[in-house]
């Protein structure tokens, strides 16, 4: 009888870890038996709420908030990019933006049942194509080959009351507890947080199937 593995992912798609974190999640999946079924299921999460439509200068704001060259703390997410299979080079990519829309995109391809592929084709995009994920256009692009028609993801992405509800659980999420991410939940039981490595993603999952 197959198994049922619900795995919940908390990430943000201009969180260079998440991209490693999520690259990683998948490889396991990958390599688990036909009888296990997955259901994945994206939540909003903010990395930084405060940034504009417009975006930020990632090096300046890091730069000033912690008093170092950028270029350092890109290095170690790079490494760890490279060893997931993912050539990442965060100087191509200058500035942060704004996510409410991508999550609010995302959020709403629950039931098209590719929200984790959705996701990631954005993070995808902003790291590695270098794309500006603030324009619609490039969102609703991202979204045609995901199944969404233009219009309606043209709608949803400047609908106020749906950027209500992805700000509202971003929010809960944060005031549950998750202080960073990734973040990923399986069978709603065990939590692991940050990008960990391939042997700790396929410990969670080979100990929540033996408790299926």
């Amino acid at each position: 009888m197959a198994k049922l593995l619900k795995i919940d992912v908390f990430t943000d798609v201009v969180c260079p870890w998440c991209l490693v974190g999520s690259a990683r999640l998948d490889q396991a999946i990958a390599s688990l038996p036909d009888d296990v079924e997955v259901e994945i299921e994206n939540h909003p999460f903010y990395l930084d709420p405060s940034v504009p439509p417009e975006g930020v200068d990632v090096g300046e704001m890091l730069r000033q908030k912690y008093g170092r060259d950028p270029a350092e703390m890109w290095a170690r997410v790079e490494s760890e990019a490279q060893k997931a299979g993912i050539t990442l080079d965060l100087s191509r990519q200058p500035r942060m933006f704004n996510t409410a829309k991508a999550h609010t995109l995302t959020r709403l391809s629950k039931p098209n049942g590719n929200q984790h592929e959705l996701a990631n084709a954005i993070a995808e995009a902003y790291f590695l194509d270098h794309r500006q994920i603030n324009d619609d256009n490039v969102l609703i692009d991202i979204a045609a080959e995901y199944g969404w028609d233009r219009g309606d993801a043209m709608d949803a992405i400047n609908d106020e009351n749906e950027l209500a509800i992805t700000a509202e659980l971003a929010t809960s999420a944060a005031q549950q507890g998750i202080r960073g991410v990734p973040f990923f939940v399986f069978a709603e039981k065990y939590a692991l947080s940050g990008a960990q490595p391939d042997e700790v993603f396929a410990q969670a999952i080979d100990k929540t199937l033996s408790e299926l």
